[in-house]
C-alpha cells in the first residue's frame, strides 16, 4: 500500500476539514493487517485514511535489514520518525477524521535488541506520550501456522513461531492504552475482518456510522450458511 488513500464511498456531510483521530492498526508479522486496511478502504468513505506502513517504506526504499544490534537499532530509528513524518502529514493536512495507521511508533519496543526504556531514551520520547497520539488502537492476533500464518510477503523474514513471539511483545507494548482492543485470531478470516471493521467503524464521526460492512451487506442466506 502506497501513499495516503482514502475510502471509496460517499458521505453527505459536505465536511472539508477535520481534527483527525490517529488509530493505530497493528499486530504480529501475518495477522492482516494488509487485508483489513483494504477492506476498510472499500467499506468506508473519504474521511478514512489509511497511512502507508513505515517498515514497508523504509525496507521497501532499500534500507538495510541486518541481524546486528547496531542495524537493528538504526532501522528502528528510521521507521520511528517515518511513521511521526506520515502521521504529521495526515493531522496537519485535516482531509480525514479518522487516519488508520498500519502499526504505530510503540510498535517498534517489540523489534528493539534492548529494554524498553532504552527505546524511549533512545527516541527522546517516552511510551505515555507516544500512546497518547493514538485515539484507538486495534490489535490483530497473528495466527499459528495451523490457522493459516502467511509467510508469502517479500519483506516478511519471520518463522509462524517467531511472528507470534513478535505479536506477543507487540501485545504488551501497547497494554497500557486506555481503548486497546485485541481481535483473536480465528479459523475464518471472514470473521477477524469483520470484528476489526466494526472496531474501526466505532471511531468513525456519526456520518460515517452508516456505511454498510462487507459481512452486513452479504445476503442473509449466505451468512447464515444456506
Amino acid at each position: 500500500m502506497s501513499g495516503i488513500q482514502t475510502g471509496s464511498k460517499t458521505c453527505g456531510c459536505g465536511r472539508g476539514a477535520h481534527e483527525t483521530r490517529l488509530v493505530a492498526v497493528t499486530g504480529g508479522p501475518g495477522a492482516g493487517k494488509t487485508a483489513i486496511l483494504e477492506m476498510a478502504l472499500r467499506s468506508f468513505c473519504a474521511h478514512v485514511g489509511v497511512l502507508p506502513e513505515a517498515a514497508s517504506v523504509v525496507f521497501g526504499g532499500g534500507f538495510p535489514r541486518h541481524s546486528t544490534d547496531i542495524a537493528r537499532r538504526a532501522a528502528q530509528r528510521a521507521i520511528y520518525h517515518v511513521q511521526r513524518e506520515i502521521e504529521a502529514v495526515v493531522v496537519g493536512e485535516r482531509q480525514v477524521a479518522v487516519g488508520l495507521c498500519d502499526r504505530g511508533t510503540v510498535d517498534g519496543v517489540a523489534y528493539w535488541p534492548g529494554s524498553a526504556a532504552s527505546y524511549w531514551e533512545e527516541l527522546g520520547t517516552t511510551a505515555e506520550a507516544e500512546l497518547r497520539r493514538y485515539a484507538a488502537v486495534i490489535h490483530l492476533e497473528t495466527p499459528a501456522a495451523d490457522q493459516g500464518y502467511n509467510h508469502q510477503n517479500a519483506l516478511r523474514v519471520e518463522s509462524p513461531t517467531e511472528a507470534r513471539a513478535l505479536d506477543r511483545r507487540i501485545l504488551a507494548a501497547w497494554a497500557g492504552h486506555p481503548n486497546h482492543a485485541v481481535v483473536s485470531s480465528a479459523d475464518d478470516f471472514v470473521q477477524k475482518a469483520a470484528r476489526a471493521l466494526e472496531l474501526v467503524r466505532a471511531q468513525l464521526s456519526p456520518c460515517c456510522h452508516g456505511h454498510a460492512l462487507p459481512h452486513e451487506s452479504r445476503p442473509e442466506r449466505e451468512r447464515d450458511g444456506a
